[in-house]
């Protein structure tokens, strides 16, 4: 029979991670943002340069051949490489692959790099006019959508910034977050909205940074003598795209099952979720569209903390989005290195207490949504 999905390849495991932390637009070159990160990567996983085959580089605004220019001062090795744009699901897309390249053996040792800089660059055009014009922000979309959770289920303002008071109390406690600054809700609430009741801290900076992992084969944790105990499974990489009339709470719902049902794991058993909450409105409609909760509970839980770290399931123990940044390219690695480091227990006073599932969710403009669900090595 065809293998279908992961479950049925050869297993892969994340070995090391590397990060350049999330920041504010600067004169940095990128080359040195990823190059920062590759480093950590390969430090991390004890692993050297030549022992990588293949890169998987996702980014949305730098342009073409980023991976030549940048990987070619830790050595010209011939390796296989690759480019990935997916919006912001640019990085998580790149990490499937690597791990898709692993698990079929074409490879043992793959890297998956996001990296990124603003530019003035945005979707791409279609030649049919917009009939929103400059009124269609993305802002002003979520801010429609919180509105109509809010009079669905009786949610209040407080509720929805709620999200944003913890993925900043989160992303305080992160060296690699572009926002390190606990807010109180008079904080986030007191500014002046930029749509509908979404204020500035509700929503995602966009920065620059870069995120890299190495996904390795069994094999290769044995013939490279990696620390298996440091090495964590990838037990499903799902990928779709929106239907007709579909939303991205509903694409959320069908990827997120399909990747729970890949990897045996119910919603329930889900210790800790990095997701895609570039807008604090999001975090309420995927942890319910992911089975976390029931419809409407999750500004009831998130108020009780059951989303905090050591709650019920942590919620972007990193930040998120919110905090940690959003420079796209890099993101959806970003979210895979701190689900990482949680399964390892290596989080320090943002570890999440017996972390031993973790998922990762993207969602990127198109729409497309991709989640990983990792495990804690046995």
């Amino acid at each position: 029979m065809m293998p279908r999905n992961l479950a049925d390849l050869r297993p892969v495991y994340v070995a090391g991670i590397g990060l350049h932390p999330y920041q504010r637009p600067s004169e940095t070159p990128y080359v040195q943002l990823g190059l920062t990160a590759v480093r950590a990567a390969l430090a991390d996983a004890a692993l050297r340069w030549t022992d990588v085959e293949s890169a998987w580089t996702g980014t949305a605004s730098l342009g073409m051949a980023v991976s030549r220019g940048m990987l070619r001062y830790l050595g010209a090795t011939g390796i296989r490489m690759t480019q990935v744009e997916n919006a912001s699901a640019s990085g998580s897309s790149a990490f499937r692959q690597a791990c898709l390249e692993v698990a079929c053996g074409l490879a043992d040792v793959s890297l998956a790099l996001g990296v990124d800089k603003p530019s003035r660059g945005g979707p791409a055009r279609t030649g049919v006019p917009a009939l929103a014009g400059r009124r269609g922000i993305p802002a002003a979309h979520f801010a429609l959508l919180a509105d109509a959770y809010m009079r669905r289920y009786g949610a209040t303002p407080e509720q929805v910034a709620a999200v944003a008071v913890k993925n900043h109390r989160n992303g305080a406690r992160n060296r690699f977050a572009q926002r390190r600054k606990e807010r109180t809700l008079a904080e986030i609430l007191d500014e002046a909205p930029i749509a509908g009741t979404l204020t500035r801290l509700q929503c995602c900076p966009i920065g620059e940074g870069a995120a890299a992992v190495l996904v390795v084969s069994g094999e290769a944790i044995g013939r490279l003598g990696l620390d298996a105990a440091r090495c964590v499974r990838v037990t499903a990489s799902v990928q779709r795209s929106e239907r007709l009339n579909d939303t991205d709470a509903e694409l959320t719902r069908v990827t997120t099952a399909e990747a729970l049902a890949q990897a045996g794991t119910p919603p329930s058993g889900v210790d800790v979720v990095e997701l895609h909450d570039a807008f604090g409105i999001e975090e309420l409609e995927y942890a319910e569209a992911m089975g976390l909760c029931g419809e409407g509970e999750a500004a009831g839980l998130l108020q009780d903390g059951a989303f905090d770290i050591g709650g019920r399931c942590a919620i972007s123990p990193s930040g998120g989005l919110l905090a940690m940044g959003h420079p796209i390219g890099p993101t959806g690695v970003g979210q895979i290195a701190e689900i990482t480091r949680q399964l390892r227990g290596e989080a320090g006073d943002r570890q999440h207490p017996g972390a031993a599932t973790g998922l990762a969710h993207m969602v990127g403009i198109g729409a497309v949504c991709v989640v990983h669900v990792l495990r804690r090595p046995v």
